[in-house]
């Protein structure tokens, strides 16, 4: 058997009402796999498939307690090629049904990013790294 390396191929939100949370982020401009059914909806994200599913059930299969309000000591991030597309983005996400945790702004280590968080309090970064470049295709290159 041949082991690969560690490579994230899909992220998976646990979410109070999978069809809204799908809807949420179509708004935002992703479309849903065929694969995608009632109970468990994905998009590809371009190498990175991101599911939803509903949290009760995503933690009995990890065999955990569903509870878990607040903070989750996990963010995700989509990063943008400059800082009007960062405010743009956030802009997107609250007027789909996202809430504005942070507004935008120049940070210490030289970028400029804000906050928003998914209808189920999942928190998303949206940043400008001049560090760190995108493709072409909008991914990041390190």
């Amino acid at each position: 058997m041949t082991s690969h390396p560690i490579h994230i191929t899909l992220v998976t939100l646990g979410v109070s009402d999978v069809q809204a949370s799908a809807v949420f982020y179509e708004k935002l401009g992703l479309k849903r796999a065929p694969a995608s059914q009632e109970a468990v909806v994905f998009f590809d994200m371009g190498g990175v498939a991101l599911g939803l599913f509903g949290r009760e059930p995503l933690a009995k299969d990890a065999g955990v307690p569903p509870q878990g309000d607040g903070f989750r000591a996990v963010t995700l991030a989509w990063n943008q090629s400059d800082e009007d597309s960062v405010d743009n983005a956030i802009l997107r996400a609250v007027e789909a049904g996202g809430r504005l945790v942070k507004a935008a702004e120049k940070v210490f280590w030289g970028g400029y990013s804000g906050y928003f968080s998914d209808p189920d309090g999942h928190l998303w970064e949206v940043a400008h790294n001049p560090h760190a470049a995108l493709r072409e295709d909008g991914s990041m290159e390190l």
